[in-house]
This record gives C-alpha cells, sequence and structure tokens, in this order.
C-alpha cells in the first residue's frame, strides 16, 4: 500500500525540480525505515546527465521544501539521485533517448508465460515495441509488455 503522503510529497518535488531546472523522475517514501526515507530521483528534461553536484545542490533547496510544507512532522532521510542505468523505461522521453542502447523486454504470452528479449531498442509505437535481436526485428506488443529496462551492453 503506497504512502498516504506520496501523491503530496510527489506535487511537492516535482515543482520543487523544476523551479531548480530539472523533472522529477521517481519519488519513493520508505516508511518502514527508521527514520523514514524519502528517495527523489531527479533527471534533466534535455536528457544530459544528472551529476553528483547537481544532486548535491538540489538537496538543500529540496530538504528547505519538505520543511516548509510540514507534510512530514517525524525524522526523515532525503536521498537525491538519478535514475542511472538499469532503469525501467515508461515515458516516451525515455524510450526516444534511449534508442539504439540495449534492453531487456519483459513480456507475457497468450498462455501467460512470461518471456524474456534481449536487444536493440528501436522504437516504440502506439502499439509495439520493436527490438534488434542478432540483427533481426522483433516487433513486441505493447499489451503483453510487463516492463522494458535498460541493460549493459554485455547483457
Amino acid at each position: 500500500m503506497p504512502h498516504p503522503l506520496l501523491p503530496d510529497l510527489k506535487e511537492l518535488a516535482s515543482a520543487t525540480a523544476l523551479d531548480h531546472g530539472f523533472e522529477l523522475a521517481d519519488l519513493q517514501a520508505l516508511a518502514h525505515m527508521q527514520p523514514m526515507t524519502v528517495q527523489i530521483q531527479i533527471r534533466r528534461p534535455s536528457g544530459d546527465d544528472v551529476t553528483l553536484d547537481d544532486c548535491a545542490g538540489f538537496s538543500a533547496p529540496m530538504g528547505q521544501a519538505l520543511e516548509n510544507s510540514a507534510l512530514l512532522t517525524e525524522a526523515y532521510v532525503l536521498e537525491i539521485s538519478s535514475p542511472g542505468i538499469g532503469e525501467h523505461l515508461q515515458s516516451d522521453r525515455d524510450f526516444q533517448t534511449f534508442r539504439r542502447y540495449p534492453v531487456d523486454v519483459i513480456q507475457r504470452d497468450t498462455e501467460g508465460t512470461q518471456q524474456r528479449h534481449s536487444g536493440t531498442l528501436l522504437e516504440r509505437t502506439e502499439d509495439h515495441i520493436k527490438i534488434s535481436i542478432h540483427g533481426r526485428i522483433k516487433q513486441i506488443s505493447r499489451d503483453s509488455v510487463i516492463s522494458v529496462e535498460l541493460t549493459s551492453p554485455t547483457g
């Protein structure tokens, strides 16, 4: 069950990120940790890399925004990072940015069996994801796709 403050935290983090030239990639509230941990991932709208200095520089204004909002009434740990490699591709921008990168596509076939296809991302259309597997194009229905994840070039 998601943390009840998650929508408000995401709204605050998204607005703060935009004010500082970033966009919110993900936010997790790990309430089971003591103290609670708020993990925020940021990225640049241009697709440029987010550096360690960027994360460190965003930490103070994000912390101040959290304090000013009074959303969190108990002690918490704030962690700022970038999504990095190994992330799941979700947005159209992700699929555009990582075209020609190695990916794993996990899908469920018509019998309900989970299958993994490793190849090079070619494109995502409204209906399909196309990857190249050893030079052969495989077209996978988006309805059957569970996830698409970046991988290292060696697999």
